[in-house]
């Protein structure tokens, strides 16, 4: 099957970019603030600097783990109905943004802080929503304690829709608790581990920096059999080299280091490669996510994730700026859209505001309507003997027409896609014209559609879960 992706780096810029990522993880090394984890990297292998928590990881250390981490997993939901597999075959699978830090009112259209029932209704929607094939907890709640974020997210999210849940977890104490919560979904710890009904993001701190909680929580996962997106956010200007091969070599290396950490911990541990790496606004210092660099990060690292037959994340969607609708021009818009090319097995970032700062309702539903008529670029196209269709031609002969042959008739539908008109008439740029439509849909889906409850004894045992946890980190 033929699929339309972006190509940036020839062959030997790729084997540079893994050659001296290979040099930065030998060489300069990752800061590790960890102690326990930098005695698993020395452990395999790895030359550990205890008073600069820095550990130099050689590359047989790397080439080990590469050989042993899983190429295919699933991404499993607690309905199997819904389960991801990675590679994806065909177009990207699409996640919600994840962990914005407000909520533009549905009603009001004010800003506000957001609480439990929002992310809830975010996760009803996304359930409902064809286009949405992950629930990463869209943002961070306000009426839960400090401590319980990542666990009370987890919970809202496994509650409130059928789809695989990504998490983000801070501690090896959280990641334990979201494992119980999960696994009391699942049924027990190995049906968890042979079904993981969600994920966990941890991000690095760029550059090459592993901070003592999040790694952690990584070893948990690992050893559970929880599947662990590396998240890089290397700005280039700020926390990568301001050039683009800098940037990348620094992403490449993070995502290798995270594979190792993994795999020390648990041989075959599922690992996704992963980047949302953008220049930094040298106006603002905030990251750009619609500067033209960020398609060819998004490129580079899909073309280095390949390379090491990894499944990635290294997309983005979402055409929200700082108020729902369209507020972009078409450069940003395609800066943003062709990053799907770029082999991203999962694109991120449904439904986000305002740089992933805030989220709304009605977004969510103009991205994964504007995802349904663009996902049509990235579908797989049979190339083979039968699609030339040679004996066809023949049998139409010169300067005839192909319109009226079965052939035609039998096959444009599987070949040609057909434009939804009513979706395509939301995507007016520099426009909210069509907020009062996307509202009218999100209100239609959070009141008719149905996601399955859990069990009652499930709820309340992850409810006990929940509350224990919180009177011990009081």
């Amino acid at each position: 099957m033929a699929s339309a992706r972006l190509k940036f780096l020839s062959a030997d810029e790729e084997a540079l970019i893994h050659d001296k990522s290979l040099e930065v993880l030998a060489d300069i090394g990752i800061l590790v603030r960890s102690d326990s984890v930098l005695s698993l990297l020395q452990d395999y292998g790895a030359r550990i600097d205890r008073r600069k928590k820095i550990a130099r990881i050689p590359e047989e250390v790397v080439s080990s783990a590469l050989k042993k981490a899983p190429k295919e997993f699933k991404l499993c939901a607690r309905n199997s109905a819904n389960d991801v597999d990675l590679p994806a075959a065909g177009f990207p699978r699409l996640t919600t943004d994840g962990l914005t830090l407000y909520v533009r009112d549905f009603e009001s259209g004010a800003k506000r802080n957001a609480t439990r029932k929002d992310l809830a209704d975010a996760a009803r929607l996304a359930d409902a929503l064809e286009a949405v094939d992950i629930f990463w907890p869209i943002v961070t709640v306000s009426d839960v304690p400090p401590a319980g974020h990542n666990l009370y997210e987890l919970w809202t999210g496994l509650q409130n829709c059928e789809l695989h849940v990504q998490g983000d977890c801070t501690s090896a104490d959280d990641a334990k608790r979201m494992i119980e919560l999960a696994s009391l979904v699942a049924g027990d710890d190995e049906e968890l581990r042979r079904r993981p009904i969600f994920s966990c993001a941890t991000n690095p701190i760029s550059p090459l920096s592993f901070d003592k909680g999040a790694v952690e929580a990584q070893v948990e996962f690992a050893r559970a059999g929880i599947p662990i997106l590396c998240h890089s956010m290397s700005m280039s200007g700020m926390s990568a080299p301001v050039t683009i091969a800098g940037t990348i070599v620094n992403v490449n290396a993070e995502n290798l280091a995270s594979i190792v950490i993994s795999n020390c911990a648990s041989p075959r541990a599922p690992h996704i490669y992963g980047s949302c790496s953008m220049p930094a606004n040298m106006k603002t210092g905030e990251i750009d996510f619609s500067a033209p660099e960020g398609l060819l990060l998004s490129a580079a690292t899909g073309q280095m994730a390949k390379r090491y037959q990894r499944p990635c994340m290294v997309a983005t969607w979402g055409l929200g700026k700082d108020e729902p609708g369209i507020r972009i021009s078409f450069s940003e818009a395609f800066a943003i859209a062709a990053s799907a090319f770029a082999g991203s097995d999962l694109v991120s970032g449904i439904g986000g505001l305002d740089g992933a700062k805030g989220y709304s309702l009605d977004q969510m539903v103009l991205d994964s309507y504007f995802w349904d008529n663009f996902r049509s670029f990235l579908r797989d196209v049979r190339i083979d003997g039968d699609a030339v269709a040679l004996e066809v031609t023949r049998q139409v002969g010169h300067g005839n027409s192909f319109l009226s042959h079965p052939h035609t008739a039998r096959n444009f539908r599987k070949e040609l896609h057909f434009w939804d008109r009513s979706k395509l008439a939301m995507e007016a740029t520099l426009s909210n014209r069509m907020l009062p439509e996307a509202r009218e849909i999100a209100r239609r889906l959070l009141r008719e559609h149905d996601v399955a409850p859990l069990d009652k004894e499930v709820v309340r045992r992850g409810d006990q879960v929940l509350s224990e946890y919180l009177r011990r980190t009081r």
